[in-house]
């Protein structure tokens, strides 16, 4: 496990792109915290790290986006409006994993039971008016990031 201060939102776009640098075509990463903390804003810098240079926007309503990027194609999922982890089969989200992306879950907690495992799982908090970072790999593949620099 590695926890960061980030003190502005320089700072979580400056982890954002040292994030992408690790990213493969097989990565699941979820984003965790409550609403406002950052979550959108450290997948949009990951996206954009790795060459989308179009806007990158929240997938609050249409669920997911998708990019595809010179090095991998990236799908960034937001499952906040999620009732119930069994309405994914409905969309296919099944067919987003391992075919070569990477794949950028917001509020994965909605899709227990369904989604597969994380390689890193980024839990950001508020501490004061700054945001206290953790990232933690949950699989052989995922200490990669645990080497970023703090």
């Amino acid at each position: 496990m590695r926890l960061r201060k980030i003190v502005d939102e320089t700072g979580m776009v400056a982890l954002g792109a040292h994030l992408a640098e690790h990213l493969t075509a097989a990565s699941v990463v979820y984003l965790q915290g409550e609403l406002g903390v950052g979550k959108t804003t450290l997948a949009r810098a990951m996206v954009q790290a790795l060459g989308h240079a179009g806007p990158v926007k929240s997938p609050t309503y249409t669920l997911v986006e998708a990019y595809r990027l010179d090095r991998l194609s990236v799908y960034h999922f937001d499952l906040y409006r999620v009732a119930d982890a069994r309405e994914l089969e409905f969309i296919g989200m099944r067919d987003y994993f391992g075919h070569g992306s990477a794949v950028l879950v917001e509020w994965p907690e909605n899709g227990a039971g369904f989604l597969p495992p994380p390689d890193l799982v980024v839990t950001i908090c508020r501490q004061g008016r700054d945001r206290r970072v953790e990232l933690a790999a949950k699989s052989p593949g995922g200490l990669q990031w645990l080497s970023i620099p703090a």
